[in-house]
């Protein structure tokens, strides 16, 4: 039922108003009727240039048709009206609205789209039922304090308006799970946005933005982060500790370097093309796990690390109008859908080639793979005496971003002088790979208390010693491209490792140790000669995202596996025939 309270002159039978308000041919008797009923009218698309009187009194008045019908009929009880709680105003050429809006206080949606609005009334603060708000495409400058009290409010449109700003107590929004402020011309972000817990889209696309404040990471909600077309130079760190974020977009700001995202495990899409970023490296590639989508494209990257071959989820890769002259070959065991590279100085790979597609780049790709092993080993060869004290370990890399890093070196064992490089300061990742080492260096327990990332792939490694198990800070594990076929069962103290990658080894099966590392994400065993895995211990494994498997013994996959409700990727090609699941 109607409610009536809060309104004077009412006719004394019935509690509305006696006085007949026209409305005109600009909204038809026959439409207020209906929205009686079904609570709900569409007014776009008239050339309104105000909203009608009617309209704002529409569960007030004494409609027209209760002086021309008496009828007590269920069809005709004008009086057990509906509430009004969807007003549609939207294409028309309003300029205002006036405090008649707090007569219909039960509105949930109020679509005003596409008018000339350049403010918005203060009454507006009555609707507190309110839920969806469009005021986009208008002339707004400023919000009205008031908007801040509705507090029911979960989706508020403000795309292509003239906001500088944003009111006080803005925050206060707690409800709010949708927010488009793209088109704007914000300068800044609030500190505040941290209390709109409910967040989950955001949008500030086409802003003046040249920063994020880091308090943004307190969305703990958010999915979809819009930045694109802004101003910005960097990103704030703590935005890489958002857990929840599934889409983010960067693209055409002036960013330099790329972040990392070590708690983005679920980012299925990085948009970040048309940027400045000179370089990507393994540290920005190894915990996106889920990624789907990246683009790249239109900056300044000079080459693409052979880390890639981690994203093990990506289907789509931007790499067009960069300065990347060649390409690793190891990019061709990815199972892309979609590869762009044109307007690079690529001299490895014929244009004819890249002008036929990504299936045909990705399989030269492939039949480079084992073309290359020859020269491979007589670099290995003409390089293996190299003495370590003619290789300077890289103090800057230390001090600034906390890598110890001696890697590419060919050297068969970790000279003293780089783990007395490190002295007082702190190292969170540690890289060796590329070297000939025979053993992992015992040194390595000296960073026990602080290493998260460990890279040992591409050495001779044929077993692994227990000074790696003491890291127990160990987030990442890179040992693939070595000569293992067993693991340590010390290593399940190993209580926060999450991503290892033991592809390119001799394991026949999948150790029995990982099973007992409930915390791990992600396992990367491909190309190895595992025959079998365990379902049973496999679905104990409540974290596992990814599996890869692929190019090994395995004639079938236990369909047991599907009842792993997290395991998102698994991935399997076979080496003697199709494998049935």
């Amino acid at each position: 039922m109607s409610r009536l309270k809060g309104v004077a002159d009412r006719d004394s039978r019935t509690g509305f108003r006696a006085e007949r308000r026209d409305c005109g041919a600009s909204v038809p008797q026959g439409l207020l009727k209906a929205a009686r009923k079904s609570g709900q009218l569409n007014l776009s698309g008239r050339n309104l240039s105000e909203v009608p009187q009617c309209v704002w009194r529409i569960n007030v008045d004494i409609p027209e048709e209760a002086n021309q019908n008496l009828s007590f009929s269920a069809a005709e009880r004008w009086w057990e009206q509906t509430d009004l709680t969807k007003l549609i105003i939207s294409n028309n050429k309003l300029q205002s609205l006036t405090d008649d809006l707090r007569l219909l206080p039960a509105l949930t949606v109020l679509d005003i789209h596409d008018n000339q609005l350049t403010s918005l009334p203060s009454a507006i603060r009555e609707l507190e039922n309110l839920q969806k708000l469009n005021v986009s495409h208008n002339k707004l400058k400023i919000l009205p304090e008031e908007i801040t009290n509705l507090r029911n409010l979960k989706g508020l449109y403000l795309q292509h308006n003239e906001l500088t700003c944003l009111p006080e107590g803005f925050e206060q929004l707690f409800s709010l799970e949708d927010l488009d402020l793209s088109n704007n011309r914000l300068t800044i972000v609030p500190a505040s946005f941290s209390s709109l817990s409910s967040l989950v889209r955001l949008n500030l696309s086409s802003n003046q933005l040249k920063s994020l404040p880091a308090e943004i990471s307190g969305m703990k909600r958010l999915k979809h982060l819009d930045c694109n077309s802004n101003l910005l130079e960097t990103i704030p760190p703590e935005l890489a500790s958002m857990e929840s974020l599934e889409l983010l977009y960067l693209r055409r700001n002036k960013l330099r370097f790329l972040p990392e995202f070590p708690s983005c495990k679920l980012l299925k899409e990085l948009h970040v093309g048309e940027n400045q970023i000179e370089m990507l490296g393994a540290e920005h590639l190894k915990h996106l796990n889920s990624i789907l989508v990246l683009d790249l494209r239109d900056n300044k990257l000079k080459s693409v690390p052979d880390e890639i071959t981690l994203l093990q989820s990506l289907e789509r890769l931007d790499l067009s109008n960069n300065d990347i002259s060649s390409l690793p070959y190891s990019l061709g065991k990815l199972h892309l859908k979609f590869l762009a590279l044109e307007g690079n100085p690529l001299r490895t790979i014929r244009r004819e080639i890249i002008n036929k597609g990504t299936q045909e780049v990705l399989k030269y790709l492939q039949s480079k793979i084992k073309d290359d092993e020859p020269s491979q080993n007589n670099s290995v060869t003409e390089t293996a005496m190299t003495l370590p004290s003619e290789s300077r370990v890289n103090v800057h890399s230390i001090v600034t971003l906390k890598i110890l890093d001696y890697s590419d070196k060919q050297a068969v064992l970790i000279p003293d002088e780089v783990f007395d490089a490190v002295k007082s300061n702190i190292v969170t990742s540690v890289n060796f790979s590329k070297n000939q080492l025979c053993e992992i260096p015992k040194r390595i327990i000296e960073l026990k208390e602080m290493v998260s990332d460990v890279n040992l792939s591409f050495n001779k490694l044929s077993f692994v010693s227990l000074e790696l198990c003491t890291l127990q800070k160990l987030t990442f594990l890179d040992l693939r491209n070595n000569f293992l076929n067993s693991l340590p069962e010390e290593m399940e103290s190993l209580i926060r490792l999450q991503t290892i990658n033991l592809s390119f080894n001799r394991f026949k099966i999948l150790p029995e140790v990982l099973y007992r590392i409930p915390t791990l994400e992600t396992i990367l065993i491909g190309n190895n000669q595992v025959g079998s895995v365990d379902p049973q211990k496999m679905k104990t494994m409540e974290n596992l995202i990814t599996l890869d498997l692929q190019n090994n013994d395995l004639l079938q996959i236990p369909p047991e596996l599907g009842n792993c409700v997290n395991l998102r990727f698994c991935n399997s090609t076979y080496t003697e025939k199709p494998m049935e699941v």
